[in-house]
Parts: C-alpha cells; sequence; structure tokens
C-alpha cells in the first residue's frame, strides 16, 4: 500500500477538486442554462455535476480520497474510513474552496451586461418560493437527507475492499448525476454544504437565509450513511482510508 500523502498534498487537492466541482457545477447552471446556443438545460446541468466529481475523483482521488464535500467527509469518518481528527481540516479547505469558486464564478458571469445574481438565483438552493417548482420545506429536507445518504452508500461501497477494482470515481459521478436528475425541480440540489455556501452567499439576503438546510441537510445525510453502511451490507475484510481506496 503507498504512503499516505502530506496533509499539504491532501488538502491541496481536497482544494482543487471542490473549487472545479462548484464552478464546473454551477458554472453550466449559471452560465450554459441561459444561453440560446447552448441551452444545456437540467439535464446538462446534472451532468456537468457528475463529470466534475468524475474527473476530479480520477485526477486526485487517490491523493485526498476525493470528498470534495463536507458531508462525504463526515460520512466517511463515521464509517471509520476516514480520522476524525483529519475532519476539521478537509471541511475547512472544501469551505474555502467552494466560496473562492462563487466568487470567481461571480467575476466571470457580470462580465455579461445585465447579470445579477441575486435575481438570477446564481445557482443557489432553496425552498418554498425559492425551490424551482416550488416544492416546501418539509420536501426539500427529505430529498437532501435522502440524496446525500444514497451518495455516501455509494461512494462507501464503490471504495469497499470488495468492489471492482479502479471503477469508483465512475460510480461516484454517475450517482452524483442521478441525484441531480431526482433533485433539481426540488432544491436545485445541494447534497454538499460547500457547493451551497460557495454560490448562496452571493445570491442575495433570502438565498443566505436559506442555507442552513443545505448545511444540516446532507450533514445528516452523510452521517447516516456512514453509521448505517456496515449494519446494511457488512464489512468482511479491513477497511482503509477512502484516499488509499480510491487507488483501487
Amino acid at each position: 500500500m503507498a504512503a499516505t500523502p502530506p496533509t499539504s498534498k491532501r488538502l491541496a487537492a481536497e482544494f482543487l477538486g471542490t473549487f472545479v466541482l462548484v464552478f464546473g457545477g454551477c458554472g453550466t447552471a449559471v452560465m450554459a442554462t441561459t444561453n440560446p446556443d447552448v441551452g444545456v438545460g437540467w439535464l446538462g446541468v446534472a451532468l456537468a455535476f457528475g463529470l466534475t466529481v468524475l474527473v476530479m475523483a480520477y485526477a486526485v482521488g487517490h491523493v485526498s480520497g476525493g470528498h470534495f464535500n463536507p458531508a462525504v467527509t463526515l460520512g466517511a469518518a463515521a464509517c471509520g474510513r476516514f480520522a476524525w481528527k483529519d475532519t476539521p481540516a478537509y471541511i475547512i479547505t472544501q469551505l474555502v474552496a467552494g466560496v473562492s469558486a462563487g466568487a470567481l464564478l461571480l467575476v466571470v458571469a457580470n462580465g455579461l451586461d445585465g447579470f445579477s445574481a441575486v435575481d438570477s438565483g446564481f445557482a443557489s438552493n432553496g425552498y418554498g418560493d425559492r425551490s424551482p417548482m416550488g416544492y416546501d420545506l418539509l420536501a426539500c429536507l427529505v430529498i437532501e437527507v435522502l440524496l446525500t445518504a444514497v451518495f455516501l452508500w455509494v461512494i462507501l461501497g464503490a471504495t469497499d475492499t470488495r468492489a471492482p477494482k479502479g471503477l469508483a470515481p465512475l460510480a461516484i459521478g454517475l450517482s452524483l448525476t442521478l441525484i441531480h436528475l431526482i433533485s433539481i425541480p426540488v432544491t436545485n440540489t445541494s447534497v454538499n454544504p460547500a457547493r451551497s455556501i460557495g454560490v448562496g452567499l452571493f445570491a442575495g439576503s433570502d438565498a443566505i437565509a436559506q442555507l442552513w438546510l443545505f448545511i444540516l441537510a446532507p450533514v445528516a445525510g452523510g452521517l447516516i450513511a456512514g453509521f448505517s453502511y456496515a449494519f446494511l451490507v457488512g464489512e468482511h475484510e479491513p477497511t482503509v482510508e477512502l484516499p488509499e481506496a480510491m487507488e483501487t
């Protein structure tokens, strides 16, 4: 087994992966969906988020484990795949990367005359009158907790020592695409506090006021999956931390 990379390298990989996830996924939602010559729509946004995770998991997942998401970090720790002592540094790095991506995305988006992050929503998440289709708070809470748990179950299963080797990033990227196809109409899909905070801070006071849901619900879903994974499917071989698991 290869030696674990130093903390500085792992955090750099997490920053890069989270930055690309937020900039690529939210950038598609902000710019490509409104362009009449591109008009990728919700399907394109779902693919963009899945592709960002897929390519960055292959690019740097072997360094940091490819979390790119505080809910993933907490779920991995709850499952025993990641050290609790390392979770604060990972989560802080992911949040800083998300906000950095949101800030640079705003710089680019403001290059178009008449653009307004507040009026457009800036790919932020929401419930009630800020839900794409008007879903209420309970519906949005349920979908975010459930789909974050599903995402973690896929990640933990795909990186299990019993899983087919080398295919984890593909399974994880495709699962995130599926999750977006289900939930974009409901919440604009979070399942990732770094993604929600990264653009929500720039989308106006209404978006900021609803950020609590897109922090608490993904965290709850990640912890539910992390604590329940071994009980649900068993772990018959010694587990390894996600950086090593992503090498398989």
